[in-house]
């Protein structure tokens, strides 16, 4: 094995995470809670100071895609390089069962820890079988609610709001799904949420507590009270897929049942990791939006975007989870 992903010694110095459902390991601290049991797997984490090897910089065939905002390779061996510039590196092992960090001296932790518990972790979720999704999840009353969209469609603003009524984040952009055959769970992520400043004045007053994601965005990362997450894994009440911004006409909150092709064919566009495209990966995609798309129907959920009409976003979905729990208990 090489010594970029040698094992962590059994030692007090390690870390012990939970997140996502799934353990870490690290040798250095993170904003995760701590491990609470078993997971569907554990990961490694390795994090130090400075970059890469030159030496092995060499040997990282890079993708040429200039719209990113980051940059993806991979190496002979199959592991995969992301990193982002001003940030930091990560080497994910082929088996994405270690990951290995970098951080640039002038970036401060948060920022790189972001990218390494999302868009790196992402690679080594994928590349261990599981599929993760792009979605924000609220916990009310005992049940998961999902918000599928992509970036920029509004799902952590509308999860603040569910925070300002006095609910809870289970997980914010990255979902991790649990039993997807039976009744699927959804798996709390990190203690925190991105917005912009305007948005967390505005549902998490003030003062905004939080650091820029990257120099080039204004975006916060923010860490939230332990009052305001869900630390369990929860049974999904209702999934809904956020419309996009350019789509939204009209001054109506609408909320649509898609049919059992349209929920497969969002699932399967809801996945957080759109770079892995062997064989094997897509089967296993597919087969994972199949499956979903049998045991959890997803709603559209159209909205003009103002704060003015998030309260009755609110009432609306309230209104739809209060009738679906009719549904239940009458044996519909």
């Amino acid at each position: 094995m090489s010594d970029l992903y040698k094992p962590l010694p059994a030692a007090s110095s390690v870390y012990h995470y939970a997140a996502y459902g799934i353990r870490i390991r690290s040798d250095a601290p993170l904003p995760l809670p701590p491990a609470n049991g078993l997971g569907l797997l554990e990961l490694e984490i390795h994090i130090q100071n400075g970059t890469i090897d030159p030496s092995l910089r060499e040997g990282i065939s890079f993708e040429q895609n200039p719209s990113s905002a980051f940059d993806l390779g991979t190496l002979s061996d199959g592991s995969n390089y992301v990193g982002w510039r001003g940030i930091g590196e990560i080497l994910v092992s082929p088996n994405g069962r270690s990951l290995s960090g970098y951080r640039d001296g002038e970036s401060g932790s948060d920022s790189f820890n972001i990218y390494l518990l999302t868009q790196a972790l992402s690679f080594a979720l994928v590349k261990s079988g599981l599929e993760p999704l792009h979605a924000t999840a609220v916990a009310i009353e005992g049940m998961a609610v999902v918000f599928l969209g992509d970036c920029g469609f509004g799902k952590s603003t509308l999860a603040a709001a569910f925070l300002q009524a006095g609910h809870q984040l289970l997980t914010d952009d990255l979902l991790l799904l649990d039993k997807i055959h039976a009744a699927p769970l959804a798996c709390p992520g990190p203690p925190r949420i991105k917005l912009f400043p305007q948005m967390a004045r505005q549902f998490l007053g003030e003062p905004v507590i939080g650091v820029p994601m990257n120099p080039h965005t204004h975006k916060l990362i923010i860490p939230l009270k332990p009052s305001q997450v869900c630390n369990h894994v929860l049974p999904i009440g209702a999934t809904y897929a956020l419309a996009p911004p350019s789509d939204l006409e009209g001054t109506h909150v609408l909320i649509t049942p898609m049919t059992r092709r349209e929920s497969f064919l969002t699932l399967l566009a809801s996945t957080f990791n759109r770079a892995i495209l062997d064989s094997a990966r897509l089967r296993r995609q597919f087969e994972m939006a199949q499956a979903l798309a049998s045991v959890l129907p997803v709603k559209r959920l159209s909205y003009p975007r103002s704060f003015d009409y998030l309260p009755a976003v609110l009432d609306a979905i309230a209104s739809d989870l209060s009738a679906e729990n009719d549904e239940v208990a009458c044996g519909v």
